[in-house]
């Protein structure tokens, strides 16, 4: 073959190519009117692709390179089961790619995934449409530009792990039609295991609709069809089945880690109104993607007509009607009924991204398009233009009486939706009198349809814009050097596991990104029993725990959890904290009573009370009871108010509100008092009613250095310094972003440094040593005179296992927060694996089912050469 002709493209593959980069090149115009290139000064990082996504993929490509292990990460949350995260946030072949991207440019590696899925979902349609419906080739193209394009694609377009959904939804139907047709069902059990193993969330609502779809197809045709139900169900059952190596893992992780499900309180869904199917479809109409959000629905206007057309139509079988009519009214109901709403998002209720399933009607409305298609072209479009006319007619009725009830909805959004139907309406004309060929009318419509989905596109994005913000590149990029030196220079300090915390974090997902060992955590793939004993001990996380911070906690609970170093702008002013190294604006301090992953103590420590809202009582019982002493670390002191600026005061017996006097400006208190010698001191401001308080940020400052923290994700214990003497101390806080803030009377927190030297002291005798870098394997030696508890800060897991000497020991769950077991008087080597709890078993019937299903694809190939054999048979028959 020579060289030219393996670079050549057929004409016919000229639909193919254009259906992805039509998709592909209205992104990155889109994008670059926005400000969005590779290396742009505005990333693609909106919403949670900024604190989320880029650092996840910066943890994965870690993972690619050797430097984390697959199964669990030490990066995150103390501990975390890392394949749960992988199954939800970078499942996928096209994770990988990030391999390609060192992870300071992990915004670029984003912006090539999100503009390659989106178009890989016009190409992944185009195979769809060509296999399905009649149509010329450029029609196919001009369905699969209008799916690829959707308002729920580009819409929700930084949620970059749902988009894989968009590529396989149209496979896994093509592989239905394909197995109704009683081809081989290899398309669609590939289709099923890639999209389950991709993002099983996405996969459950494709998984409902498909079977949907398919006994819509059933009923449509009874005889014809009724044939492929043992193929169909063994198909998709073997490829469920095999997806267990991935999706059983993290179904049980969530089931441990107290995953609830939501009660449906309401029956019809909030903010959705009777005309949302009708205003949602015109053209650039972006409401939001936070709460009280309705549909992202739009598919282009004329797949809608053409929608439409199918159930008008009398060259539809009723049948066909009636099937798809059954589908639309369960999707339809979907959005307005709770109990269905839910049941799409798997009983739980989404945190704002509402109708995660909303891009299955979109799918259905271009489908049915491309079948009514066939009909008009047939027709010459006889049909179809009075048609347009009345949909015109109802978007101009709806628009009329109901604009005030959607002011999302512009003037220039229903101009731009009655030109583009008047468009195809003149195309449809020119093509009924034979002034247009049936070719022609086919470009014109292509190139309208793109125009459409251009406009579209832009709105979408720029919605996102005004709705998130695309963060700015520096944000992410600029600090990146700096922290890595710094957490390089502290992981070339050590060769014992350590814990690092930076104090001027980038995001609440940092510790991914750089690969050190940390707390902060923010995602849905969470260890809940965990993170509730955290934020009793006073690292907040309240509610579900979405949000764990370590930030504004005590000195006590740093050396517990072996904070053995901090990155700070600032001088953080920490007893036991020394500044090691800089870089820059960043400092880096070592902490010089940091405790070991691992140590002994006594069995006592499984009778400590429980104290709810009280976390200095319930640090003191920990501290006291591991350390086998006795001793107080904590008093309160009032502090005087000196000064106050632009502050109303107002006093109750327990409570005090702080209230600006003029808006938009700060409110400012300065506080004096004294601090006895060897003491942390701490302001504790703990809000009374965390709803009033949105985004609020405090500021303390003090002795020359400011901190700032927004106060409903932080703890409540503000550093305030340490002090060797007795010191009079004045302090300011500012309070912004609410007109008033209402909180317990703020008290000095004095942290006794003597008693808090002691108990570490004690407690690091009894210290073990654990490697750097465990991986899922920790190992230690442990030597005692007497029967005793080893106690871990590893977050607990039923996927942990623990071993003595080689022995297989019980695991005792410590607060079900943490690893402990029982270590018998003598030496012992001790060790704790981890591998995610069914994995086995999903790897069992990933291979079994694999295994099954080939087989039984040779078995119907063997039946087809059968067939065959016989069909020739007969034919030489008849011709003797």
């Amino acid at each position: 073959m020579k060289l030219k002709n393996f670079f050549s493209i057929k004409k016919a593959d000229w639909p193919m190519l254009a259906s992805f980069l039509i998709p592909l090149l209205v992104m990155i115009i889109v994008y670059l009117l926005t400000g969005i290139y590779p290396g742009s000064s505005r990333s693609i990082l909106a919403s949670d692709a900024f604190s989320q996504f880029s650092n996840f993929y910066a943890s994965f490509r870690n993972v690619l390179s050797g430097q984390q292990n697959i199964f669990y990460t030490w990066t995150a949350a103390l501990g975390l089961n890392y394949l749960a995260l992988v199954s939800y946030y970078l499942g996928g072949a096209f994770t990988f790619l990030v391999f390609l991207f060192p992870n300071q440019w992990m915004p670029d590696a984003l912006y090539f995934i999100t503009i390659i899925k989106i178009a890989l979902a016009g190409l992944a349609f185009y195979h769809l449409a060509k296999r399905t419906f009649k149509i010329p080739p450029w029609q196919q193209t001009a369905l699969s530009v209008a799916y690829a394009l959707m308002s729920f694609a580009t819409a929700h377009s930084e949620l970059i792990m749902w988009s894989d959904a968009f590529i396989y939804l149209p496979l896994v139907i093509l592989g239905i039609n394909q197995v109704l047709a009683k081809k081989r069902p290899t398309l669609l059990f590939i289709s099923y295991l890639l999209l389950f193993t991709s993002n099983f969330y996405m996969g459950f609502m494709v998984a409902i609709f498909s079977g949907l779809y398919y006994l819509a197809r059933l009923f449509s045709n009874w005889k014809k069809h009724r044939h492929s139900i043992f193929r169909y169900s063994l198909t998709a059952l073997l490829a469920t089945g095999a997806s267990m190596v991935i999706i059983l893992p993290t179904v049980l992780d969530l089931r441990n880690n107290g995953e609830t499900l939501s009660d449906v309180s309401t029956l019809k869904t909030a903010a959705t109104n009777v005309w949302d199917i009708i205003m949602k479809n015109m053209i650039g109409v972006y409401d939001t993607t936070k709460y009280g959000s309705i549909p992202f629905i739009y598919v282009g206007l004329l797949p809608f007509v053409l929608c439409l057309f199918y159930f008008v139509t009398k060259k539809i079988a009723w049948r066909n009607k009636l099937a798809f009519a059954s589908l639309f009214a369960i999707l339809i109901a979907s959005f307005y009924l709770n109990p269905l709403n839910l049941f799409w998002h798997g009983m739980h209720a989404p945190n704002m991204f509402l109708f995660r399933y909303a891009y299955l009607f979109s799918f259905l409305v271009v489908l049915l398009a491309g079948y009514a298609l066939e009909v008009v072209n047939v027709l010459k479009a006889f049909s179809l233009r009075p048609f347009i006319l009345l949909v015109a007619a109802i978007f101009c009725i709806v628009y009329g009486v109901a604009k005030n009830q959607y002011p999302y909805v512009s003037l220039f959004s229903f101009i731009l939706t009655i030109a583009f139907l008047l468009l195809y309406f003149a195309t449809f004309s020119l093509y009924q009198i034979k002034v247009l060929s049936l070719k022609k009318m086919t470009a014109l419509l292509l190139l309208f349809m793109t125009a459409e989905a251009f406009i579209n596109t832009n709105s979408m994005i720029q919605g996102i814009l005004d709705d998130w913000n695309y963060a700015s590149r520096s944000l992410f990029t600029e600090p990146y050097p700096d922290i890595k030196q710094l957490v390089t220079t502290a992981q070339q300090e050590e060769d014992e596991f350590f814990r690092l915390e930076n104090l001027n974090p980038v995001s609440s997902n940092d510790s991914l990104n750089y690969g050190y060992n940390g707390l902060s955590f923010f995602s849905s793939i969470r260890n809940r029993n965990s993170s509730s004993y955290l934020n009793q001990l006073g690292f907040r996380s309240r509610g579900t725990n979405l949000n764990m911070r370590y930030a504004n906690n005590t000195l006590l609970m740093d050396s517990f959890f072996g904070f053995k170093y901090n990155i700070s702008q600032d001088d953080i002013s920490k007893y036991g904290f020394n500044k090691i190294d800089s870089a820059n604006t960043y400092n880096l301090y070592q902490n010089q009573a940091a405790l070991p992953l691992a140590f002994l103590t006594s069995e006592h420590i499984y009778q400590l009370a429980e104290l709810p809202n009280d976390n200095l009582g319930t640090q003191t019982d920990l501290i006291n009871t591991v350390a086998g002493l006795d001793l107080n670390y904590y008093t309160f002191y009032e502090p005087y108010i000196i000064e106050t600026n632009n502050t109303e005061v107002i006093e109750t017996v327990a409570n005090v509100t702080y209230k600006e006097l003029e808006g938009n400006i700060a409110k400012d208190i300065s506080w004096e008092v004294v601090v006895p010698a060897h003491t942390q001191a701490y302001i504790s401001l703990f809000p009374t009613d965390f709803g009033e308080l949105k985004s609020s940020t405090a500021t303390v400052s003090v002795n020359g250095e400011s901190q700032k923290s927004q106060i409903n994700i932080t703890g409540q214990y503000y550093n305030l310094g340490y002090y060797a003497e007795q010191t009079t101390v004045e302090f300011t806080v500012s309070f912004y972003g609410t007109p008033s803030i209402t909180l317990l009377k703020p008290k000095v927190l004095a942290l006794d440094t003597v008693a808090y030297q002691a108990a570490m002291d004690a407690i690091n005798s009894q210290g073990l040593t654990i490697a750097e870098n465990p991986g899922r394997k920790v190992t230690t030696t442990v030597e005692t005179p007497q029967k005793q508890v080893l106690l871990t800060t590893i977050p607990y897991d039923q996927g942990w296992q623990a071993y003595v000497d080689g022995k297989k020991v019980e695991i005792v769950p410590f607060e079900d927060a943490f690893l402990s077991i029982p270590i018998p008087a003598g030496r012992h080597q001790v060790e704790f694996k981890f591998l995610p709890q069914g994995f086995k078993i999903g790897l069992c019937l990933f291979i079994i089912c694999n295994a099954i299903f080939w087989l039984y694809c040779w078995h119907l190939k063997q039946q087809m050469l059968k067939q065959r054999q016989r069909q020739r048979a007969r034919k030489r028959k008849l011709n003797h």
